[in-house]
């Protein structure tokens, strides 16, 4: 008896997916942008079901994040495995115009990874091909795709690079991959930019070097229905599992309101079928489908993290920092509470604010809840629960000191700041906050036993929280929740102890 699954099968910010096979083990490495540690690395055995399992950068060391734009910082990773290594290319997007495309690697595939080194600084979204005699390369986005040898270790471009195909003409041709299969060399493309549009298109060649001839189905897959659930569809790469089944993982959107991905960009599969020219489809042609029938693989299914308690030592591996922390600034280790942080410098409209600690929204319809003990005394500071799309757009339920103690919930759409409301709080013990979202509306709660539950404020439209709702370019990430601190300019370092965050699905329909 067939199964199916449901796409997306990695919801919520999850872009510029990478995968490779290793025995009957799948890894997968997506995006991480400005946010820290970086490159989030996903196992699975099923190709449905996946499991974070480590980050390829997780040393503050290595890259330094805190100085660059919002969706700057990691771009579109690749990951490959040769000879008992793991390797992982990226392109780490800098201010302005400038960018390095680098290399780390590993004997294990959670990591310890090596530092990153730079390959080049021209071109995006590299990764890594090695020919049938063992040649490495690494194509990349310059005009098309560009590929340049490199040495033993990958590490280093040892003769100047070669263009090899400049895509079909649409706009933005980038994440290239190279997959030799039979006699054919395949080049695989991302064109159309990561918007509504975006598409995956081919071309093969029996050298390497080429000339490329462009699949006569191009696109190979891309939505072309603008009433469909799933949009955005590209940026694929191949992987064919033990079996010999084919398929691709690529990213796509699930918009609401008419055209907003509040959960950015997710990672959906799909199946590849060959045709006896030697081309390829994916899902016959037809785009991205909601369900679909699972690989014939054996069923592992994985833990969905929802209540956290940080009582790891560490933070856990589905939370992620904005940017590097001040790491004088937040414990796990603290005996009277399971995760501490304390107020810093920089508000959540800035991208100085280190203290703010997320995790990807995953659901359309969810509640987010939280144990939150902070004395405020001076006016500005504050800590509380966010909806954080980046310092463009977030929503806030924070405790505040504001001539007393206050509850305030703040918006920040497109760059607009608004104070929603302010509440008197009574007493001085904890506070439990809440979020409940439905689909485009977001209402805020708070409690004083966690029970009684008491509504802050709703926000109907809270579609802004999405790529498209900051209404600037280069918005690529998706909506987190979690929670801050930050003293406001009252330059006071305070603690926030939040002892316990649950995360519920409120919907079977996105999952």
């Amino acid at each position: 008896m067939s199964r199916t699954y449901n796409n997306p099968i990695l919801p919520g910010f999850h872009p510029d997916p990478s995968i490779v096979r290793v025995g009957e083990d799948y890894y997968m490495v997506n995006s991480t942008f400005q946010y820290f540690p970086a490159i989030v690395i996903s196992h699975s055995r099923d190709l449905v079901h996946w499991e974070y399992i480590g980050h390829a950068i997780a040393r503050s060391e290595h890259i330094r994040l805190e100085h660059l734009p919002d969706s700057f910082g990691i771009w579109a990773p690749d990951i490959s495995f040769h000879e008992g290594v793991f390797y992982i290319f990226a392109t780490l997007r800098l201010e302005g115009a400038g960018r390095a495309n680098i290399m780390m690697k590993s004997e294990r595939p959670e990591g310890p990874y090596s530092a990153p080194v730079v390959i080049n600084d021209i071109g995006l979204d590299p990764s890594h091909f090695i020919d049938d005699d063992g040649t490495r390369y690494m194509a990349y986005g310059s005009k098309g795709v560009t590929i340049v040898k490199l040495n033993e270790e990958s590490s280093e471009a040892v003769e100047e690079p070669v263009h090899l195909w400049e895509g079909t003409g649409r706009v933005a041709p980038e994440g290239p991959h190279i997959l030799k299969k039979d006699e054919y060399y395949y080049v695989i493309l991302a064109e159309g930019g990561t918007e509504y549009g975006h598409c995956v298109t081919a071309a093969r060649s029996t050298s390497l070097f080429g000339p490329y001839e462009p699949c006569p189905f191009n696109p190979v897959h891309t939505q072309t229905d603008p009433q469909a659930p799933i949009q955005r569809a590209g940026h694929g790469k191949l992987v064919q599992t033990g079996q010999g089944d084919w398929w691709i993982v690529h990213l796509g959107g699930r918009p609401l309101g008419g055209g907003y991905c509040t959960l950015g960009r997710e990672t959906f599969l799909e199946p590849v079928q060959w045709t006896e020219e030697g081309w390829f489809t994916v899902n016959q042609g037809r785009g991205p489908a909601l369900i679909q029938e699972a690989p014939p693989l054996e069923q592992v299914v994985y833990r969905e993290p929802a209540l956290d308690e940080f009582a790891e030592g560490s933070l856990p591996l589905h939370w992620q920092f904005v940017r590097n922390p001040d790491e004088g600034n937040v414990s796990f280790t603290e005996r009277d509470s399971h995760v501490r942080i304390w107020t810093g410098a920089g508000d959540l409209d800035t991208i100085q604010a280190k203290n703010v600690i997320v995790r990807r929204e995953q659901h359309h319809s969810y509640t987010a809840s939280m144990k939150l003990e902070f004395k405020p005394e001076r006016d500005g500071e504050q800590a509380g629960l966010v909806c954080y799309y980046d310092s463009r757009c977030f929503i806030k339920l924070c405790s505040t000191y504001d001539n007393g103690l206050k509850l305030k919930l703040i918006e920040n759409r497109a760059r607009q700041l608004t104070n929603l409301g302010a509440i008197e709080v009574t007493g001085d013990g904890p506070i439990y906050l809440k979020a409940a979202v439905n689909g485009m509306e977001r209402t805020f709660y708070y409690s004083y036993d966690n029970t009684g539950w008491i509504e802050a404020g709703r926000i109907p439209d809270a579609l802004f929280l999405s790529d498209e709702g900051t209404q600037e370019k280069k918005a690529f990430t998706g909506t987190m929740v979690g929670f801050y601190a930050g003293h406001g300019g009252s330059g006071r370092r305070i603690a926030a102890d939040i002892d316990w965050f649950l995360y519920e699905p409120q919907s079977t329909l996105f999952t």
